[in-house]
């Protein structure tokens, strides 16, 4: 009974781990979407296959924030590129959850896809004068800043060494009684 239990488990963890390995070889949004969508900083741009150049243009891709609904309330760039690749960018997009939808020129649409925009962390950097100590700085060990006197080290001394030699008299009695119950 225990063996089957432990074999069952274990098959349980192959299928699972198998199924994940189909789910990561199944490749990036970009197939299903037709558009890959990337942020750095505060620029996101999107890239695309799918669009033709007719009258010389390849179509116009928009970014709406989570309040606009439509392709013609958010930020509109026209695309740009070759046959092979076509593209489009917005800079100082603020933080926040966006979807990116690309139309093409002849009216078909090439993908929609949303992205996260990360706030963006500037450094401040600010420098101050403060007056340094007169004796240091007053770090250390308990008192270690203190400037004691050779009679209170002597009598710390001795304090330790008692507490060592206490210590070796007792662990030497205790070993030398047999076991008792």
């Amino acid at each position: 009974m225990r063996n089957s239990s432990l074999f069952l488990r274990s098959g349980l963890t192959v299928a699972a781990a198998s199924a994940l390995s189909f789910l990561v070889a199944a490749g990036p949004a970009e197939a299903q979407s037709g558009i890959s969508v990337s942020t750095t900083g505060t620029t996101v741009s999107v890239t695309t296959r799918a669009c033709t150049n007719v009258n010389g243009s390849w179509g116009t891709a928009s970014l709406l924030n989570s309040r606009q609904a439509n392709f013609s309330q958010g930020r509109q760039v026209s695309l740009s590129g070759t046959t092979a690749l076509q593209s489009a960018a917005w800079s100082n997009v603020s933080a926040g959850t966006y979807t990116v939808i690309v139309i093409c020129s002849d009216g078909t649409t090439a993908g929609t896809q949303s992205v996260i925009v990360s706030p963006s962390v500037r450094p401040t950097i600010s420098a101050t004068a403060t007056a340094s100590p007169s004796r240091g700085v007053m770090g250390g060990v308990g008192g270690g800043s203190q400037d004691y006197g050779t009679l209170t080290l002597v009598g710390g001394g001795v304090l330790v060494g008692t507490a060592v030699a206490g210590t070796a008299w007792y662990l030497r009695r205790r070993t030398s009684k047999p076991y008792r119950l």
